[in-house]
Order: structure tokens, then C-alpha cells, then sequence
């Protein structure tokens, strides 16, 4: 045992001294590296305007290996592939300037927040294109500084290359075609919502997007509207609107109303004098997508099929129906209310009425798309007054009724009070069109009941809950159905040609917007006068004023007899004579005086009431319930069922990137 510490003992001794502060020559002082600037070795970041970065980054990588290992630099890689070369390559600089940042005098320089945000608003749409998050570490409000924390620009390099190639161009090159030049290309969702974009950044002077909500699987349902004051009704102008792909493996009308939003920006710019006269005096809405859950399902059955071994015609005949219902298996265009019903099950009363029907309380205890919806609230939001819906599977346009009178819903001709204009403004459309109203172009089960491209939509084929049927008697739009051709998914280098046959047809029914009568109603003090009622002697149909007084009728060639009219106030009556090949609306203005509640007003509004209350939108929150489960159920699918690209990402041995995902 003594042996064994004396052994300690010396090897103790032995060992060199502990290093002691309070001694010195002891210790040697620890050397911190101070970081400082390196060359920028990141493949993807080599085109930024400096050279120089640091690293810890402001991810905090601590090197430029642990940099390209993380899942930010892969997307960063991949990113253009993934949206289609959408926004490329602003997204790859941005997030190169968080990744690889810029070091002067060994000191990171953060880039400007303003960038990002102006990156963001641009591109965010692409993300939600392909459902993915926004990346988070493109957060501006996070990684990103303002001017007076000494930021810099990381689109420099970008913006100074653009320029010299600008000046290049002009020196060297015949201008550039404007950017909203078409592609006779089908478009994803991403791609269109892009598209539109890009549209609306082109034309901003007279082009805007706006959503209108969501599908059923989360996709936007965006808009464009074309108006010389964009965002705003104006007196007096007319607002339309055309609504495509309600069906989603219809999509010609699609591609369609996109190539329109392109051609109206690059016309208008270009001087065409019919296009800014039609933008400078009207309000246009175009929705190219109302079922773009659909679309996506139509797109991926038509690829598949296209890939199997059946026979050459087998992939069309399989593909037929696949995606024409939206996420929830609903036909869109029967799942609007079936207010004609109620109109046929009243018309033998003494007021009956046509116009402004309430929506039933018992329809929100049904299934109720969310597509459909949005449309129902955009249209009770904006005073429209023309409107067309896009099809395929035939070769007509179709006007109201939808549902046929018959006793036993079998097709009959079950025509409105306005069957007059209804019929002029379906062969409005044909007669344009260049082959819809030639005979010998007919295609489909319309063939027996059309009239040179035109149709009854209830002789032709009798539904329930349609959506034109619902705009007449709901509002006062007045909406056609424009069945585009037999084939409802054509191939891509037909597109062109659907271009030309219908290009013409889609601005002349605009312009029909402007016949019949427009004007403004006011009371004795110059006050405009919300809500009242223009009627028409013979025609069981009226329409109210908008809130700023004014009111568009659409009415066929002739003389009328209109009436003005409101609670509280006494009617007026002019007589109206429109003659032939009007290229304006006439002008035809009301003054009301206050009088007492009429006696046969009242029983009317009476009569109104027992139908229910127009106001009365959705109102025991049926809808908000019914979304809200459906919600829950598809974020546990979700959670199940990643997306498409997200094997790419989750790399092994490392975090799972769950930031990607929109819905985490």
C-alpha cells in the first residue's frame, strides 16, 4: 500500500504544472478566431453582386459545408424546376443573401427588408402553387433589415445585368413583345395564378387580382378585373363577368379566358382603340379557374391514361368525366339554390316574382362546395350585369331556364321573361363565334334541339341548381352557358385555334353589356336612391339600383313602357323606344318624389317576405360548421399524405423540413 503512494507521489510530482491564474507564465491565453470574410464558394450564390461572406451565416451554419447540407440550400437548388422558372432568379439571390451573406470589413451586412417584401408579394402565389410554405428563412420581417440598419440591395447584381441588357437590346434588337405575349401552352395552376400576375404588374394602370376564397383543397380563386379605375365601381359603367373551368376536365374555356386577360393588357397598351373603349367604359372580371381542384385531378387522369397501354382511343373515352367534380365529388353547376323551383311552384300567384329570389333556408343544410360559395357572395357583391359561364362537350351557347316547367322535370323549352334578350344575347356570342352558328359545326346531344348555335339550356337538358338560372333569379345578371366544342380536353396545339374561333365572340358579347337602357334614379334633393325597382310593362323581371343609384337593363330592340319605384316614394313611368344596332346604352334617368307608402307596395313587399328575406345569406353558419369539419379532416390527411415534392427534401439522419408545408 505504501509502495502504491509513493508511486502516486512521484507521478504527481512528474506532471506539469495546472495552469493557475494567479501565477503567471502558466497559462497560455486562449485564442478566439474572429470570424472574417471568405470567398463566397456556395455553386448557387457565385452570381451575387459581392464576393465576400462570413460565416457563422445568419442561419447560424457555422461553415459552407454545414450550409449545403441543410434542406434551405437544397430548396434554394431546385427552386426554379419547382415553380416552373417562376421568379427565378430573385428567390435563389434572396435566399443566397441569407445563406451566403455579404461581409465587408469583416463585418455581415443584412439584406434590405423592402426587397423581400417586394419578392414576396410577387412570388408567394408560386409556393401556394405547388401547396408549399413560404420558406421561413426568406421571413423579412426576421432576417431581413430596413435602409436606416444599413442594409443593401441583394437584387443589385440582377437589376444592373437587366439594365445593360436592356440597353443592349435597344441598341442591338427590334423591341422586346410585351411580357403578357401568349403561350399556346395548357397552364398549371401555378403557372396561371403566375400568369395573372404578371398581367396585373404589366397593365397595373388598369388590371388588378383579387381572390374571391378557396377551393375545397385550398387553392385560390383569383381574378383578374380590367377597369380604367380598378377596384372601384363607377357610375354608370357596367360590370361583367366570365367565369371558366366550373367543370374541371372542361379547361378550353380556361386557357381561353386566360389568353383574353393577355391579349386585353397587350391590345390596350398597344392603342387598340375597341379595347380601351371597352376596358375605359366598363368593369370586367375574369375568373379562368372555378374548379381548380378539378383541373389538377382532369390534368393528372388525362397523364395517366396518356401512359397506359390501351388502345389509341381508350385514354379520351376513360379520361371523359374524370375531374369534372370538385374535391368533394359535387358537380358545381347543380349545387347552386334551386330557385327556379320556387319561381314555377308561385307563378300562378298574383305578384309572383322573378327576380331577387331569397335563397331557401333549408339549401345550408345541404352540401355546399366552397367554390360555389365564393361565387354566390361575389355575385351578390358586385352589381353585374352580363355574365357567360364556359364549358365542353358540345357546340352551343345555352340561356335560361336551366330546369325545364314540365311536371316531371323532362326537357321542354322553359323560356324566361326576358327570352327575348336572352336569346339575342346567346346568338350574340354564336354569330361571332366561326363556326358556332354554321349548321354543318354541330357536335353533340345539342344538335336536335339548337338554332344556329343557340339553345334553350331546359329543352336541351334539364338541371337543377345551375348557376345561370341562379344569376337571373337571384340578381340581376343575366348569364349565358357557352359550350366550346365536343371536345372537352383538346390537345395543346389545338389551343390556337380555339383562340381564333372564339377571340372574337368574347369581346362582342362584352360589348353587349352596353344595350338597353342605363341611367340614374334620385330623389327630389339629388339623392341617390338605393334599391329601387326599374320594371318593365310585359316582362315579369326587375331589376334594383346599385348603391350609387345607377342601374343597367338589358333590353331588346322596341318600345317600353319603365317604371321607377321605391318604398316611400311615387313612380315614374317613361316610355322608351330603343331602335336597332344601339351601340350604347340609352339614357333614361328617374326623379322620385316622396309620397306614402302605396297600398299595393306594401302587399307586394308583403308577398317578398313570406318568400323570405334576400339579406338572409347562410343564416344559421352552416357553412362556417360544415368547412370547419371538412378543415380538420383535410389537415389530417394532410398530415398523412405529404406532398408530391416532399421525399426530395426529407433528407435522412436529418430534421424533417416541416417548415415547407403550408398546413404543419
Amino acid at each position: 500500500m505504501l509502495l502504491i503512494l509513493l508511486q502516486l507521489l512521484v507521478l504527481v510530482s512528474c506532471a506539469p504544472p495546472r495552469c493557475d491564474p494567479g501565477f503567471r507564465g502558466l497559462c497560455k491565453p486562449t485564442v478566439v478566431e474572429k470570424p472574417k470574410c471568405t470567398d463566397v464558394l456556395l455553386s448557387y450564390c457565385d452570381d451575387m453582386a459581392y464576393t465576400q461572406t462570413m460565416f457563422p451565416n445568419i442561419l447560424g451554419h457555422k461553415s459552407r459545408e454545414d450550409a449545403e447540407a441543410g434542406a434551405e440550400y437544397l430548396l434554394m437548388s431546385v427552386v426554379e424546376s419547382l415553380l416552373g422558372g417562376e421568379c427565378n432568379p430573385e428567390i435563389r439571390m434572396l435566399g443566397c443573401s441569407v445563406l451566403a451573406p455579404r461581409c465587408e470589413k469583416a463585418k455581415i451586412l443584412k439584406p434590405c427588408r423592402t426587397t423581400c417584401e417586394t419578392v414576396r408579394t410577387r412570388c408567394s402565389h408560386a409556393f401556394e402553387g405547388i401547396e408549399m410554405a413560404w420558406p421561413y428563412f426568406l421571413d423579412c420581417d426576421r432576417f431581413f433589415v430596413s435602409e436606416q440598419e444599413g442594409c443593401y440591395d441583394p437584387l443589385e447584381g440582377l437589376r444592373a445585368e437587366r439594365d445593360r441588357e436592356a440597353v443592349d437590346s435597344m441598341e442591338m434588337l427590334p423591341p422586346e413583345e410585351p411580357a403578357t405575349t401568349m403561350q399556346f401552352i395548357y397552364h398549371t395552376n401555378a403557372q396561371m395564378i403566375g400568369v395573372l400576375k404578371k398581367t396585373e404588374e404589366q397593365c397595373s394602370d388598369i388590371a388588378r387580382t383579387y381572390s374571391i376564397g378557396r377551393s375545397m383543397e385550398g387553392r385560390e380563386l383569383l381574378v383578374i378585373e380590367f377597369s380604367n379605375n380598378p377596384g372601384q365601381h363607377e357610375l354608370l359603367e357596367p360590370e361583367i363577368k366570365y367565369i371558366g373551368n366550373m367543370h374541371g376536365n372542361e379547361v378550353l374555356g380556361r386557357q381561353l379566358l386566360i389568353f383574353l386577360a393577355q391579349y386585353m393588357c397587350s391590345e390596350y397598351q398597344m392603342g387598340n382603340e375597341r379595347i380601351q373603349t371597352l376596358i375605359n367604359t366598363s368593369r370586367i372580371h375574369i375568373l379562368p379557374s372555378m374548379n381548380p381542384d378539378g383541373y389538377e385531378l382532369a390534368v393528372s387522369g388525362l397523364q395517366d391514361n396518356d401512359h397506359s397501354d390501351d388502345e389509341e382511343e381508350g385514354p379520351r373515352y376513360d379520361s371523359w368525366n374524370v375531374g369534372r367534380t370538385n374535391a368533394q365529388n359535387l358537380d358545381l353547376n347543380r349545387n347552386f339554390p334551386d330557385l327556379t323551383s320556387i319561381v314555377y311552384s308561385r307563378r300562378r300567384q298574383k305578384r309572383y316574382r322573378t327576380d331577387h329570389v331569397p335563397i331557401p333556408d333549408y339549401y345550408w343544410f345541404g352540401k355546399v362546395a366552397p367554390e360555389t360559395y365564393a361565387v354566390m357572395k361575389w355575385i351578390r357583391s358586385i352589381p353585374f350585369v352580363l355574365s357567360a359561364n364556359f364549358h365542353g362537350g358540345d357546340l352551343v351557347v345555352s340561356y335560361p331556364y336551366d330546369l325545364s316547367k314540365h311536371p316531371l322535370e323532362r326537357n321542354m323549352f322553359s323560356p324566361t321573361p326576358d327570352d327575348k334578350v336572352l336569346k339575342l344575347l346567346a346568338r350574340t356570342y354564336a354569330n361571332a363565334h366561326e363556326t358556332m352558328s354554321n349548321e354543318h359545326a354541330r357536335c353533340g346531344s345539342s344538335r336536335s334541339h339548337s338554332h344556329k348555335g343557340t339553345v334553350n339550356g331546359a329543352q336541351w337538358s334539364s338541371i337543377a341548381g345551375g348557376m345561370q338560372d341562379f344569376n337571373y333569379l337571384h340578381s340581376n345578371c343575366f348569364e349565358v352557358t357557352v359550350e366550346l366544342g365536343c371536345d372537352k380536353f383538346p390537345a395543346e396545339e389545338d389551343l390556337i385555334v380555339g383562340w381564333e374561333e372564339n377571340h372574337e365572340a368574347l369581346i362582342t358579347f362584352m360589348e353587349a353589356a352596353h344595350g338597353g337602357i342605363k341611367g340614374i334614379v334620385k330623389d327630389e334633393e339629388g339623392n341617390a336612391v338605393t334599391g329601387a325597382r326599374i320594371s318593365v310593362r310585359g316582362i315579369r323581371h326587375d331589376i334594383t339600383t346599385a348603391e350609387n343609384g345607377d342601374y343597367w337593363r338589358l333590353l331588346a330592340p322596341g318600345i317600353h313602357v319603365v317604371t321607377a319605384s321605391a318604398p316611400g316614394y311615387s313612380r315614374s313611368m317613361k316610355k322608351v323606344h330603343l331602335p336597332r344596332h344601339m351601340h350604347t346604352a340609352g339614357r333614361v334617368d328617374f326623379v322620385l318624389q316622396k309620397a306614402a307608402l302605396e297600398l299595393d307596395t306594401q302587399e307586394e313587399d308583403d308577398a317578398i317576405l313570406s318568400m323570405g328575406t334576400y339579406d338572409r345569406f347562410d343564416p344559421y353558419n352552416q357553412y362556417e360548421r360544415y368547412t370547419l369539419v371538412a378543415d380538420l379532416s383535410q389537415n389530417r390527411q394532410e398530415r398523412a399524405e405529404k406532398p408530391w415534392w416532399w421525399n426530395y427534401f426529407d433528407l435522412p439522419g436529418g430534421p424533417a423540413p416541416t417548415w415547407l408545408l403550408k398546413r404543419y
